[in-house]
């Protein structure tokens, strides 16, 4: 692991590539929003299969452990999301589908409901959670 000696933040590369500025306060990005925004959020993070850094950024929320496995973007009545996945995979619930690299393929999409972080988006988080850990380049 690297860290930033400006903003302090870890990275997989040494040197990687970043925004180099301090991270914000998590509240900020959920004021003005409806609640419900909040709550969902707060399902994301009882799914993950476990520890995080939450990174509060100026324009989105990054979940990182040795990189950034996922990202989040409250609006104000829904959170946008995604997901870094080894592979790409296939669900209606998807609204785009990028591929950056051979192992890591963005994943798009968008929560209404805490109900809608459900099995599917708990499987999403595991195997993002794990391209984060770097488990699928051993």
């Amino acid at each position: 692991m690297w860290r930033c000696p400006r903003c302090g933040r870890t990275f997989a590369a040494r040197n990687q590539t970043h925004t180099c500025r301090p991270l914000g306060d998590l509240d900020h990005h959920f004021a003005g929003k409806d609640p419900v925004v909040r709550e969902i959020f707060d399902a994301v993070l009882g799914a993950l299969p476990g520890p995080v850094e939450i990174l509060s950024e100026k324009t989105r929320i990054a979940l990182h452990v040795r990189m950034s496995f996922a990202a989040f973007v409250p609006r104000v009545h829904w959170l946008d999301g995604h997901v870094v996945l080894a592979e790409p995979l296939t669900s209606e619930r998807f609204t785009k589908v990028e591929t950056y690299s051979r192992h890591n393929v963005v994943h798009f999409f968008r929560l209404r409901t805490p109900t809608e972080v459900d099995e599917e988006v708990a499987d999403w988080l595991s195997r993002a959670y794990a391209v984060g850990r770097g488990d699928h380049r051993r």
